[in-house]
């Protein structure tokens, strides 16, 4: 059988081939100039696929270099604080010595307060370092500072002591370039006082301003006022002779108020107010918020029990088939075991529904970055935790005691070194050790952390090296067999055009 080929069949064939050719030619001068094997999904599904999630590896490991860096350089900012602190303490112990030696004169006892109060400033500059413009000991206020000078009062007297923190503490307003010395001198009501701004060399007879309220007094000592209850000054005791340390003394002296945020506070939030006059606090340590959902009616019928279930992923999801502790009435109240401590829950008159939820906030004043896959660090401080000072009026205490607080210490031997009492600077020296130490203590826990985060630099950069291996694998073009092959499809195209040209001249036309 004969077939009859047209002009058209033949011409569109020889242009289908030399299109053909050309496509691979042009595929094959892509992946050359690229350098990559794949540089379209269609060129290789599943290993495009594998580039994608590599590249977003990379994207996160890189983004982890980024935090390493930063961290870093927050923890070096606060080893390096931390240190000068250190050596400053060394130096004020140093001062509190001299003062403490009973041969040092009056005279001599002004100088180094003197010198103590610059040191004094010059811890709280430390204490208000920053790093890139954040604060880093003031919790999550970073845009603050986290100390700001002010005065604060200590006594001789623990049965005056007791009774002002029992009764609401003191508030202190104004400035004083000097400690000023309060002594009481008669047991009227208010007493009467004298006070001294120059270290009991001179008295003042001290007065009292109008009463801010019906169980208080405000105590007017020149440019300086002291607001205290009248069951605190009724605590007092009195002695007329000055130059004695019979009857109720009062130093009030430099102090440090921390400013920052804390990780101390949990608030309850209850979702069903008003309808429900239930009140929730709660008390332990929580990482994060936790959600509580009432499962059973309850009455807080004395000595019963419910039903509860509690999330930690905002409700995501819920661990249920927990029991409450038993009903106490009165005061009508009730315990829940929650991850992390307890939630407390005391009627107002109201009962539980199911459904009823509670949520646990805790303050957080922590800044964490992300190191690692695997690993977070905490990359600031909670000032007052570490330097102490007063927040929320009262002197910040460490394992229920003051003499860790190092702005509180050093503030109280200013205040002993301005007036020449040579016990008291004894006392401070031995608080000064103690504060020394607690700080070491929180520069050990910041070098681990530097540590840490090296630890995980090494990681990081060896994880993107794999990474960049793998991908190179996947995607790479072999440039041997690339360049081999490109000639080869070269010289294919060079023979198709040829050869075509060969055949498109062939007609019978050329013939008759």
């Amino acid at each position: 059988m004969v077939l009859r080929v047209a002009q058209q069949t033949i011409y569109g064939s020889i242009i289908q081939r030399n299109n053909a050719s050309l496509a691979r030619l042009m595929e094959t001068n892509l992946q050359s100039s690229t350098q990559k094997r794949i540089n379209a999904p269609s060129d290789d599904p599943n290993g495009a696929a594998m580039v994608l999630q590599t590249r977003c590896d990379i994207s996160q490991l890189a983004q982890y270099k980024s935090n390493i860096a930063s961290a870093t350089g927050w923890l070096q900012q606060s080893d390096s604080a931390l240190t000068s602190v250190s050596t400053l303490i060394t130096t004020i112990k140093g001062y509190a010595e001299q003062g403490a030696t009973g041969s040092v004169t009056d005279e001599n006892r002004g100088e180094i307060a003197s010198a103590v109060r610059q040191y004094f400033q010059q811890l709280i500059s430390q204490a208000n370092t920053t790093y890139d413009g954040n604060a880093l000991y003031a919790g999550q206020k970073v845009g603050s500072e986290a100390f700001s000078q002010s005065l604060s009062m200590n006594s001789n007297d623990t049965t005056f002591d007791a009774a002002v923190a029992a009764n609401g503490g003191f508030t202190i307003s104004g400035d004083a370039e000097s400690t000023l010395l309060v002594q009481f001198t008669d047991t009227n009501t208010p007493p009467g006082f004298t006070y001294s701004s120059d270290g009991g060399a001179t008295w003042k007879a001290g007065t009292y301003n109008a009463p801010p309220s019906g169980t208080s007094q405000e105590l007017n000592l020149g440019g300086v006022t002291m607001q205290i209850s009248d069951a605190a000054l009724a605590a007092t005791t009195v002695s007329a002779d000055h130059a004695d340390t019979d009857g109720t003394w009062m130093w009030i002296r430099p102090t440090a108020v921390y400013n920052g945020n804390t990780n101390d506070t949990v608030s309850v939030v209850n979702t069903a107010l008003p309808a429900t006059n239930v009140v929730g606090s709660a008390a332990g340590n929580f990482s994060a918020n936790v959600a509580v959902r009432i499962d059973d009616n309850n009455a807080f019928t004395n000595g019963t029990t419910f039903g509860f279930s509690y999330s930690t992923d905002g409700g995501r999801s819920w661990v249920t088939g927990n029991t409450s502790g038993t009903v106490a009435n009165p005061p009508g109240s009730v315990s829940l075991p929650v991850p992390g401590g307890n939630l407390t829950l005391t009627t107002g008159g109201d009962s539980l529904a199911v459904g009823n939820q509670f949520f646990i906030q805790p303050s957080t004043a922590d800044i964490t970055v992300a190191i690692s896959p695997t690993d977070k660090v905490v990359v600031n401080g909670v000032g007052k935790d570490i330097f102490g000072g007063i927040y929320n009026n009262q002197a910040v205490t460490f394992e229920g005691s003051v003499d860790a607080n190092l702005f509180e210490t050093v503030g109280k031997l200013v205040g002993y070194l301005e007036t020449n009492n040579q016990q008291g600077c004894q006392d401070a020296l031995d608080q000064l050790t103690a504060s020394q130490n607690h700080l070491l203590t929180v520069a050990a826990s910041v070098g681990a952390r530097e540590n840490r985060v090296t630890a995980a630099g090494t990681m990081v950069d060896t994880l993107a090296e794999n990474s960049d291996s793998s991908l190179s694998k996947v995607e790479d073009a072999d440039l041997t067999a690339l360049i081999t092959r490109l000639a080869q499809q070269e010289l294919a195209y060079q023979a198709v055009l040829k050869s075509s040209s060969t055949v498109m001249n062939l007609s019978l036309v050329s013939y008759i």
